[in-house]
């Protein structure tokens, strides 16, 4: 049995990944924070799909409930062999509006949580002797976008977390990359009105926005062993974006 914690996934890009991992063969761990009741439909899609899977509600921000979390897993089935850091937040903010709340924030979840859930992943993966850990990073880590510039320095910081971790983590067979997605289809940019949208798409080269599915597709490819001596690095998925 394979098992692979996700967080963030009872919506968008983690549950896209959670799904995807799920038809793979993993028994697969839903981390979410306040939506039970979405949580709770992606558990059910995972076990429709074959697989096996528990929810768990955590604030992957503090330390007590991501140690409590990943007590339960280990607990529950013994090993944990990917992690998938996907729980995040998105403040757009100008500069001279970002506020104390939006930084510490946007630092503690999309920094922080990764650290976190790294870290208590990493001591269960170490006796293991394998491991994968994917960290979800953006296209705004490469590619500035206005009012972005909290969430940019935070997906700056995954990418280099991630290189450091990689070099960190090798020897005992844990291998870390990440994946940076550019404008994807979630209820995030439904949000955006129609005008913004358009003129985001055109930005685009290839002229749509990626999907969640296809982020999964790349998560699910990173943690296999067509990626074996793959570590340390950050695939932009943007449709061209960034060029």
């Amino acid at each position: 049995m394979k098992v692979a914690l996700v967080t963030g996934a009872s919506k968008g890009i983690g549950k896209a990944c959670a799904l995807r991992l799920a038809k793979d063969g993993y028994t697969v761990v839903v981390n979410y924070s306040s939506s039970d009741a979405a949580a709770k439909e992606t558990l059910s899609q995972i076990q429709a799909a074959g697989s096996e899977g528990m929810i768990y509600k955590a604030d992957v921000s503090k330390l007590d409930q991501v140690k409590l979390m990943i007590r339960e897993v280990i607990k529950a089935y013994g090993r944990i062999d990917v992690l998938v850091n996907n729980a995040g937040i998105v403040r757009d903010e100008y500069l001279l509006m970002i506020s104390p709340d939006t930084l510490d924030k946007c630092f503690e979840l999309n920094v922080k949580g990764y650290i976190y859930c790294a870290q208590q992943v990493a001591l269960k993966m170490f006796k293991q002797k394998s491991g994968v850990i994917i960290n979800m990073s953006s296209v705004s880590s490469k590619f500035a976008l206005a009012g972005q510039s909290v969430y940019s320095a935070t997906k700056g910081a995954v990418n280099s977390l991630t290189q450091t971790l990689a070099k960190e983590l090798g020897a005992y067979g844990i291998r870390v990359n990440a994946v940076a997605p550019g404008f994807i289809a979630t209820e995030m940019i439904e949000a955006i009105p129609e005008e913004k949208r358009k003129a985001y798409v055109e930005q685009i080269p290839l002229k749509r926005f990626g999907t969640a599915d296809e982020v999964a597709n790349m998560v699910s490819a990173l943690v296999s062993d067509q990626f074996a001596y793959v570590t340390g690095q950050v695939f932009v998925l943007d449709g061209g974006l960034s060029l």
